[in-house]
């Protein structure tokens, strides 16, 4: 139980992942963009974060190996949720409900899709649990692969140049930051948190 405890606490630490290197950074970005089973890792603020280290040195790759890495993860992250509900969704819309996975999630995001359509896949990278959830649906829904390499490519440049680079030029600029990425990481908590919240709300109220 303690070994279970133990690997929790790694796996949603974002500052434990990005002094791991990259390499483990690309695997929680990969699972965290379209495995059903993995939204709750660290996202926003896990990119954030890792330009904030790779300004300050912290990581030592440079700023283009960063982002182009960690772009690849999230596309290929998505490619695999798409795939998955494009071959498997009705086996997952019929599997039985656990803590790793909740219909409720699959329902919500389809509603975000019902309301914004394609433009789903670049909204919900900003998103937790819908950024896991939309390629699947995306999949489930049969989007057209050429639309769907598109969107997909669309939004995960921008959430990963707008975060990560964001993220860079304040670690470079005002390195004493890294001292306060406990506060960074509850600041990222509450905006996503409250996007969420009113998304749900708003989709409710229709």
């Amino acid at each position: 139980m303690n070994e279970i405890n133990e690997l929790w606490k790694y796996l949603t630490d974002s500052e434990e992942i990005i002094r791991a290197g990259l390499i483990v950074i690309t695997l929680i970005v990969f699972a965290e963009n379209g495995l059903f089973f993995a939204f709750f890792l660290p996202g926003d603020y896990l990119l954030f974060l890792t330009g904030v280290f790779g300004g300050t040195g912290v990581l030592k790759e440079p700023l283009g190996v960063i982002l182009l890495t960690i772009f690849t993860a999230a596309f290929l992250g998505s490619l695999t949720g798409y795939l998955t509900g494009r071959f498997f969704g009705n086996s997952l819309q019929n599997r039985k409900e656990s803590w790793f996975f909740k219909k409720k999630n699959l329902e919500n995001t389809n509603q975000f899709f019902e309301k914004n359509g394609s433009l789903t896949l670049i909204i919900s990278r900003f998103l937790p649990v819908v950024r896991t959830f939309a390629p699947i649906l995306a999949g489930i829904s049969q989007m057209s692969f050429p639309k769907f390499l598109f969107y997909n490519a669309a939004g995960g440049a921008i959430w990963v140049c707008v975060l990560v680079a964001g993220g860079y030029y304040l670690g470079e600029q005002f390195p004493w930051i890294v001292n306060y990425v406990h506060y960074v990481i509850i600041f990222f908590l509450a905006i996503t948190t409250f996007t969420v919240v009113k998304g749900y709300l708003n989709i409710s109220k229709k």
